[in-house]
Parts: structure tokens; C-alpha cells; sequence
């Protein structure tokens, strides 16, 4: 299946922002939908933000308003934009097809760290 790697992440205080990018091993003109997911530690890994190939998005509740996900499937290429970052936005943050295939193997993500 199609690998995803993630980068962009690092450590930023309260208020920053941080753009993350992914890339695909192959052409995502045909995924139907793709996501940033993100897991805290000791925490389970929960959706962030899906785009689908329409245009149309949907974000959790606690990033509506600050994140902004986006799609190139010409560079085979998604980005989530994150804005007025929280401590509670720490986490290693993944991208993958929305909804994943079951018993994904998930890459090592991109650390995201929002500390004073």
C-alpha cells in the first residue's frame, strides 16, 4: 500500500504555529479521502483533520479554527497548518488515507511539542 512521511514538527510555544507536511509514495489522485491523525502519549490515536478528493474537510472540535488541512495531488502531497497551537496539540502527528486500512502499519510520524 502507499507509505506516507511525515515532517515539519518541532517544538514551539503556546500561540505558535507549525506547518507539517506529508508525503506519499505514489499518486494520491485517487484516494478518496486523506487525514492527520495524531497520538499523545499514554493517549489513543484520534483523527485530526480529513480532506477529501471533493475539496470538502472536517476537523475535530478542539483544532476548528486553528488548523487547516490541504491536499496536492500533484506533488502527492498533504499539509496541515497549525495555528495558535495549545499544550494540548502535543502529540506525534501521522497522515494516512481517511478512513486507514485496517492493521496500518503507521510510520514514525512527526513529533509536535507546544511547551513554554
Amino acid at each position: 500500500q502507499v507509505q506516507f512521511v511525515e515532517s515539519g514538527g518541532g517544538l514551539v510555544q503556546p500561540g505558535g504555529f507549525l506547518r507539517l507536511s506529508c508525503a506519499a509514495s505514489e499518486s494520491i489522485s485517487s484516494i478518496a479521502a486523506m487525514g492527520w491523525y495524531r497520538q499523545a502519549s499514554g493517549k489513543q490515536r484520534e483523527v485530526v483533520a480529513i480532506m477529501r478528493r471533493s475539496g470538502s474537510t472536517t476537523y475535530v472540535n478542539s483544532v476548528k479554527g486553528r488548523f487547516t488541512i490541504s491536499r496536492d495531488n500533484a506533488k502527492n502531497m498533504v499539509y496541515l497548518q497549525m495555528n495558535s497551537l495549545k499544550a494540548g496539540d502535543t502529540a506525534v502527528y501521522y497522515c494516512n488515507t481517511s478512513p486507514p486500512p485496517p492493521y496500518s502499519h503507521w510510520g514514525q510520524g512527526t513529533q509536535v511539542t507546544v511547551s513554554s
